[in-house]
């Protein structure tokens, strides 16, 4: 199959929100915006050669409200299934974010004042439900979807055959996007000790780049420096008691 290219679509600003498009034997959308998203995404992908028609599925990273927003508009713009894990089930079919936030800094107390936040998406269901770990061959790239949970339960990352990592807010750049390059946390975790399992297992699979939803792509080594010491940190948080999470027991479904 051929190689498989990563193009980012921004969504908010020049890397404030990205979405991508993966292009291989067919396209693929990775993330759907904000609510109201979508034909700007539609657009763009088209701006680049690729006639949105033949996108042959939209991938959604988790169930926040930047990333799924417009998963269902894009749905009817391009005809696409879309894919979603099983945790996330319930944020896609009601259209409304998992709450409280839980911030993992001095941005994420600020953002979660944001009433943009908090409001309802149209919801959609999930046409490809994802349970682990799910070859994309079949959609036309050469890719795999990763489990990736703890920025939220049903949290997952795209994995390409050539080591392109879009791994949606397992990790940004720092103020959200606005200091490019530099690895941190998004605003909010559900359960970062878990996010950062996450991360930290993503990396021993040696990706060449990490392409995230908020910033520019991440070199993998400066991401390894930072995981190092955010280990170090949350190990102290931990033994102090004073990390917060969200733990889900059971899926929608069950």
């Amino acid at each position: 199959m051929s190689r498989t290219k990563v193009v980012p679509i921004p969504v908010m600003g020049r890397h404030g929100i990205n979405a991508y498009l993966l292009l291989g034997r067919r396209p693929v959308i990775v993330d759907a915006g904000t609510p109201g998203s979508g034909r700007r995404i539609y657009e763009q992908v088209a701006g680049h050669g690729v006639d949105p028609t033949d996108v042959s599925l939209i991938i959604i990273t988790h169930g926040h409200i930047d990333h799924f927003g417009s998963a269902a508009e894009l749905h009817r713009l391009t005809g696409a299934p879309v894919a979603g894990h099983i945790a996330d089930l319930g944020p896609y079919r009601n259209g409304r974010v998992r709450e409280p936030y839980l911030p993992t800094g001095p941005m994420g107390r600020l953002m979660a004042r944001n009433r943009n936040l908090h409001i309802q998406a149209e919801p959609f269901e999930p046409d490809v439900l994802v349970r682990g770990e799910t070859d994309l061959k079949d959609f036309g790239i050469a890719a795999r979807i990763m489990p990736t949970p703890g920025h939220t339960a049903g949290s997952i990352s795209v994995l390409t055959d050539q080591g392109d990592l879009v791994a949606g807010d397992l990790i940004a750049n720092s103020f959200m996007g606005l200091i490019p390059g530099r690895p941190a946390n998004p605003p909010f975790h559900d359960d970062p000790l878990h996010n950062l399992a996450s991360l930290r297992k993503m990396l021993a699979l040696n990706p060449t780049r990490l392409h995230v939803g908020h910033g520019t792509p991440l070199e993998p080594d400066r991401v390894r420096r930072w995981a190092s010491r955010e280990h170090e940190r949350l190990s102290r948080l931990e033994a102090a008691g004073r990390i917060s999470t969200r733990t889900e027991t059971t899926h929608p479904d069950q």
